[in-house]
């Protein structure tokens, strides 16, 4: 059998692209070399401009949701809180939501090779796509493999452009007191870990806590030292079990391009998370569609659908990764103007931030000029 479309990869891009392309009629397979459901690091944070564009209900994979968050400037006692009728963010645990988008596009057709890995990858008008134990047979290759996606790898993208940043995330099971405690906020900590920050995730019944650094450094971040003291912040102290996951997110797009022949990148894979709150699943998921929509629309023809994947990305996304790279800069590494803007216009500026949460704005393109206004305001 040759496939339309071969995706590597199960996770929110990848099962995004699967279902959108059998959706489109094509022929899809999924290679995962996982078995299904399985955990995957993730804070698990979905912010609500990726959930109001799926395609589907996804009720019954919450853990928690959220109508408020706390963002948090400790070392300037700064704390300003954003509200919104809609929830701003979703918990969710990702073997689940995963295993649920991938079952949704099993219903239109994909086919799912679990428990294979990809070992290769032989280019040509057909591809072939050897795993484990398999050769698959496709006209287009989909690498949702991640961040370190052996796809791109084996593909020829050998030169890593992408900024890549280390986030470590642990599951704690703590006292129902303590869960008590801590369930009814979702928080950032903003410099809780050097050019970055911490986070506090209520699940269903356990909490997500974890620390990223969000620019490039020289040095060692030593999250796990910054974890701890995180933990000594937020006054978490009945912790029946720990669970630590260290991972890496990629916070800017490459620079190198997106396809090569007919292999096509989304995702981590891409470097499509946000590069400010290096938020990654609902960009997952809107690249994924977008990927899918233009191999569709080209009638698989690869020149085409190439051509149609970059503009589409183009109209929107990637714009908004740049001017995030850009952003995220002036936000972690100019802390003095960082916290001179948020003295005057502190909650004003967490109200922009969870209006690109909720998707009901973009990063402005003309950003200095606003900053450069509103500093006036704040001097004189």
């Amino acid at each position: 059998m040759i496939y339309d479309v071969a995706v590597i990869g199960s996770g929110p891009s990848g099962a995004s692209a699967a279902f959108h392309a059998a959706k489109h009629g094509l022929k899809t397979i999924i290679i995962e070399k996982e078995t299904l459901p399985r955990y995957k690091t993730c804070g698990g944070g979905f912010v609500f401009r990726g959930r109001k564009h799926m395609p589907f209900d996804i009720s019954q994979v919450i853990e928690n949701e959220f109508d408020s968050v706390d963002i948090v400037f400790a070392d300037k006692n700064l704390t300003f809180k954003t509200q919104r009728k809609d929830p701003i963010i979703t918990m969710i645990m990702r073997d689940s939501f995963d295993h649920l988008i991938v079952k949704k596009a099993q219903e239109y057709g994909v086919d799912l090779l679990q428990g294979e890995a990809l070992e290769d990858v032989i280019p040509g008008k057909i591809a072939e796509l050897k795993t484990t134990n398999e050769v698959i047979k496709s006209k287009f290759i989909i690498a949702a493999d991640g961040a370190l996606s052996p796809t791109a790898k084996l593909a020829g993208w050998t030169t890593e452009t992408r900024m890549m940043c280390p986030a470590l995330e642990y599951e704690l099971k703590v006292s129902d007191e303590e869960f008590e405690r801590h369930k009814h906020s979702a928080r950032f900590d903003i410099d809780a870990a050097p050019l970055g920050y911490g986070w506090l995730f209520p699940k269903k019944n356990h909490l997500s806590v974890g620390v990223g650094n969000f620019m490039k450094t020289k040095k060692n971040p030593k999250l796990r030292e910054y974890y701890h003291k995180y933990l000594e912040f937020l006054d978490i102290q009945n912790i029946i079990s720990s669970e630590a996951h260290g991972f890496i997110i990629p916070i800017s797009p490459r620079k190198d391009g997106f396809v090569k022949q007919n292999v096509f990148l989304m995702g981590d894979a891409a470097g499509f998370a946000d590069p400010v709150t290096a938020e990654g699943i609902s960009n997952a998921i809107y690249s994924g569609k977008l990927c899918a929509k233009a191999i569709a629309e080209s009638d698989l023809d690869l020149h085409k659908a190439e051509q149609l994947y970059i503009e589409k990305l183009e109209a929107k996304m990637l714009p908004e990764l740049r001017t995030g790279v850009k952003l995220s800069k002036l936000f972690y590494e100019n802390k003095t103007l960082r916290n001179m803007m948020l003295k005057k216009f502190g909650q004003h500026l967490a109200d922009a931030m969870t209006d690109v949460f909720m998707g009901d704005r973009t990063y402005p393109h003309d950003y200095k000029k606003s900053i450069r206004k509103r500093l006036k305001k704040a001097v004189f």
